[in-house]
Parts: structure tokens; C-alpha cells; sequence
């Protein structure tokens, strides 16, 4: 897959004092949920075209639950 897109350790490095503080769970793989976001900007989502995230929204806030976190 040539589009991937891949930070280097440099760039992940300079990136690293801008990223909150791990508070009690532990932290995951900067690098590559970064490297991700970035992917997913530069080259678009296609299920922000078809509207899947504002049905998605849609259908919580017509909920009268509050939000939950998740327990892992």
C-alpha cells in the first residue's frame, strides 16, 4: 500500500510536548494513531461523504442517555 503514510521517530519527536499526559491508562502507539489522523486528513473519509458520521450523531443526541466512558 503505497499511500500509507508513516511518521519518522524525528517527526514523532517533535511532535511529543504537545500530546497530553497519560492520567492512569496507558498510552498506545503514538506513532501510529498519529501516522492514522494524518492519513485519514490527507486523503479524505469516505464516510464523511456518504453522511454515516451525522447519521451517526444524529441517532446519540436524540438519545436522553448522557454519555458513558468505556470501561477497559
Amino acid at each position: 500500500m503505497r499511500d500509507l503514510f508513516w511518521l519518522s521517530q524525528e517527526q514523532l519527536a517533535r511532535m511529543e510536548p504537545f500530546f497530553p499526559l497519560s492520567h492512569g491508562v496507558p498510552r498506545v502507539d503514538d506513532r501510529r494513531v498519529i501516522s492514522g489522523i494524518i492519513f485519514v486528513i490527507k486523503n479524505g473519509l469516505c464516510w464523511s461523504e456518504m453522511g454515516v458520521f451525522d447519521k451517526i450523531f444524529s441517532s446519540l443526541s436524540a438519545k436522553d442517555d448522557p454519555p458513558g466512558y468505556a470501561d477497559d
